[in-house]
């Protein structure tokens, strides 16, 4: 039988992306952590991982194992709590996952609560854009995953965990005051000659952006190209160009300066996810219940602190 201990070191290096790395999180040398490796490529009779000179991946054999040794230390890291909660002992950390924009318009009020309901509970957060951070839920090192997938954007296979979809953000086009979409919601072909902003090729709002522009039969022209909406508007403030900006962010922005309508001729939304292992113990459950009521809230004008959208 596999070595549990063993396991984790494959999973370490996988997740760290080098021995060096995999072994300061474990608090091991680099060549202690090496000769387990070596080990435990001799119990399974293959090469599980190839070193290079800036790093490490995976053999195909490794990447197989690497499944099944995330879900392994996922359910002895669950066993160990189940055991822990019958003894008694209230839990006292939980780590969750959220990408960046999240952590605006929806943690705030959201850790502010838990942490009033439960104030015994250490909570750490870690910065994972999507589609990352699935691995990481599946081997325990995170709790909570706080996830997204925009239109366009295929989601990431699950792989046994539960996964919610807390919000649909609709995308608003986001213009300089006094932009002729002020008095009308516009369609994409209205569109199609004005200069954009938005993320490089690749990234999640720009597949959004041109998948709709192609489903229309148009092309948008994008030319400044920034994944961060606070930049994305301030160049709006400024005059200069227009987005697709999805409504949470606009109710936790300043006011001034831009309008913003839906598209009339393509709904377009973001949508929000909590990822969580099966039958999770307290108090992931606690947490996600909570956002849900934060997340519930979060379209609502004025809900994030800042102002509704619609407005100059």
């Amino acid at each position: 039988m596999l070595d549990a201990n063993r396991l984790r070191v494959l999973v370490e290096i996988a997740h760290a992306g080098s021995i060096a790395a995999a072994a300061e999180r474990l608090s091991f040398t680099p060549p202690a952590l090496s000769q387990q490796l070596t080990k435990l490529e001799g119990e399974v009779g293959c090469r599980l991982v190839e070193r290079h000179r800036t790093g490490t991946t995976l053999t195909e054999a490794g990447r197989v194992l690497l499944g099944y040794g995330e879900r392994v230390l996922g359910e002895l890291r669950d066993a160990e709590a189940a055991v822990r909660a019958l003894s008694g002992a209230s839990p006292e950390r939980l780590s969750l996952g959220a990408f960046a924009s999240a952590g605006k318009v929806l943690l705030p009020a959201t850790l502010a609560a838990f942490g009033n309901q439960h104030p015994q509970v250490r909570v750490s957060l870690a910065d994972i854009e999507p589609p990352g951070g699935y691995d990481l839920v599946t081997s325990g090192e995170l709790d909570l995953l706080l996830t997204h997938r925009y239109p366009g954007v295929p989601l990431p296979r699950a792989g046994g965990l539960h996964r919610e979809r807390v919000l649909v953000d609709p995308l608003m086009v986001v213009a300089p005051t006094g932009h002729p979409i002020t008095d009308h919601d516009p369609s994409l072909a209205e569109l199609a000659g004005q200069e954009w902003i938005c993320g490089a090729p690749g990234i999640h709002n720009r597949v959004s952006l041109e998948s709709a522009a192609a489903a229309a039969g148009v092309r948008v022209d994008v030319v400044y190209e920034t994944r961060d909406y606070e930049v994305a508007l301030a160049l709006i403030e400024a005059g200069v160009g227009l987005a697709l900006i999805p409504l949470s962010i606009l109710g936790a922005a300043r006011a001034g300066g831009w309008v913003s309508r839906p598209l009339r001729d393509v709904r377009l939304a973001r949508e929000i996810y909590a990822v969580h292992r099966p039958r999770p113990p307290e108090p992931v459950p606690a947490m996600v219940a909570v956002l849900r009521g934060v997340a519930s809230r979060a379209l609502e004008p004025g809900a994030s602190g800042g102002r509704a959208a619609g407005g100059g």
